[in-house]
């Protein structure tokens, strides 16, 4: 089996030839003759169809489309047998769709419906069957560990629950003296102990250390894991498809799998990768261009009505946590008097809870009840600082508070935060942080633009319905 760089540079290859082989068998003439009597074609295949030059282009272009979509299954991440299926399968049905889309361009040589419909059914199946034969096993005996960290003492207790020797360690250069030897006890003891190489290299050199050694699992031994080494580290890991494990009482602010029993658990958040990130944002930009165009009158009209009634300002800024841990700034139109929080510091609103915040204006009462005031969040996900679906962005302050007393609360920061999401549409507030956090962790575990979808349809029913209230008379809950 092969390993890293190895496993990348062959699984591509593999790719290459089984979908040049997959493309040749659909396109040969008895195929295509049995075919043709059950499946309408755009025109009855000849003979020459894709024939020398037009067959090598057809082939390149298929080629490009197919390896392009299936990258990701290059990285040599440890699957079970039915996971490593659905992957491949999953991607080469995008790849289908993709070949079949460009076919209702008009180019020279595009793919007849009779050729694209039995290769991909031939992917379907050879495919996620080589990437089976060839895969990682996640559970394999002589995995080769390497444990990641800042934090000496951490590194010592991560080394004692581990149980086979580590390849070494990997830490920042500050953790390192002379020739990578750490000096100090419990140090010492502790570089003597992790086989013959001790400190391999620095954080920086992570992905180098991972292919060097062949490394199957990193165990991080982290001081804090709410920090961007942390993450950068974790992100690494998942490219280099390294499976991650961290102490129980590190674990905190990620999701993890794993036996109660054992200390070290599985890292079972792997982010989505480039492809779908390309996706979720091209889906927020075209959300948030088009609620802009749609709603600048409404969004004149309520300005017009804020500035009346008291004169203040119109929008209201406020810093709130952005994914793993960052800030930004936040904007809402302004439904509070007019420095609200001078005094009182920031505090949820009594409207969370079901009751009236004695701040909350005329106007801003009617806009918290309709969600009107969150439009000019929309100009956050045109940035890029939120999503239109993810965690509710919490104040930097509160969400402090909040960890006290719900000390998984960090795992929200895996994504970026929404407009909407699961805990929104599912009425969960701040004054139930619990139940808001299995939300969000239940939205991370699952999210797909699909499942997006159906939160913004659920939502945008939910605000209709709230207008309507207001239109009756209806008194409704705050946002």
């Amino acid at each position: 089996m092969l390993s890293g760089r190895g496993y990348r540079v062959g699984s591509a290859a593999s790719v290459v030839a089984l979908t040049v082989a997959a493309l040749a068998v659909a396109n040969a003439r008895p195929v295509q003759e049995v075919l043709t009597t059950y499946v309408p074609v755009v025109r009855r295949l000849q003979p020459d169809v894709l024939a020398g030059e037009a067959f090598l282009f057809g082939a390149l272009v298929t080629v490009l489309v197919v390896g392009v979509v299936v990258a990701p299954l290059y990285k040599p991440r440890p699957r079970r047998i039915l996971n490593v299926v659905y992957h491949a399968q999953r991607r080469i049905a995008v790849a289908g769709l993709a070949l079949s889309t460009l076919g209702y361009f008009d180019y020279s040589y595009r793919l007849p419906r009779g050729v694209l419909l039995v290769a991909v059914g031939l992917w379907l199946l050879v495919l996620p069957a080589w990437f089976v034969v060839i895969r990682r096993r996640p559970d394999g005996s002589g995995d080769r560990t390497l444990i990641v960290g800042d934090d000496m003492d951490e590194i010592r207790r991560v080394y004692e629950a581990l149980e086979d020797e580590p390849v070494g360690y990997v830490g920042p250069p500050s953790a390192r003296a002379d020739g990578g030897v750490v000096i100090g006890a419990p140090e010492e003891e502790v570089v003597e102990r992790i086989g013959v190489q001790g400190c391999v290299g620095g954080l920086s050199r992570l992905g180098a250390v991972i292919e060097d050694y062949e490394v199957d699992t990193a165990a991080f031994a982290f001081s804090e894991t709410d920090r961007e080494e942390f993450f950068g580290a974790l992100g690494t890991c998942h490219d280099h498809g390294v499976a991650a494990v961290i102490r129980r009482e590190k674990a905190d602010s990620v999701l993890v799998n794993g036996d109660p029993g054992k200390e070290l658990l599985e890292i079972d958040v792997e982010p989505w990768d480039w492809q779908e990130r390309m996706v979720k944002r091209a889906f927020d930009i075209a959300f948030a261009h088009v609620g802009l165009v749609c709603l600048s009158p409404l969004i004149l009209v309520i300005a017009a009505a804020i500035k009346l009634e008291d004169g203040g300002s119109v929008l209201y800024g406020q810093e709130r946590t952005a994914e793993l841990g960052e800030t930004f700034t936040v904007y809402k139109f302004r439904s509070m008097v007019e420095n609200a929080e001078a005094e009182t510091g920031a505090k949820l609103s009594e409207e969370d809870n079901g009751g009236r915040d004695p701040r909350v204006t005329r106007v801003g009462r009617m806009l918290r009840q309709t969600h009107l005031d969150e439009i000019p969040q929309l100009w956050s996900i045109l940035v890029g600082d939120m999503s239109v679906v993810g965690p509710r962005p919490e104040r930097p302050a509160l969400d402090g508070e909040i960890e006290a007393e719900v000390l998984r609360w960090r795992r929200r920061w895996f994504v970026k935060p929404g407009l909407t999401g699961l805990a929104q549409i599912n009425d969960a507030t701040g004054y139930d942080p619990a139940e808001k956090l299995r939300y969000d962790v239940d939205y991370i575990r699952r999210q797909s633009l699909r499942f997006d979808v159906g939160i913004i349809v659920r939502q945008m029913w939910a605000v209709v319905g709230d207008m309507a209230n207001l239109v009756s008379g209806t008194e409704g809950e705050g946002s």
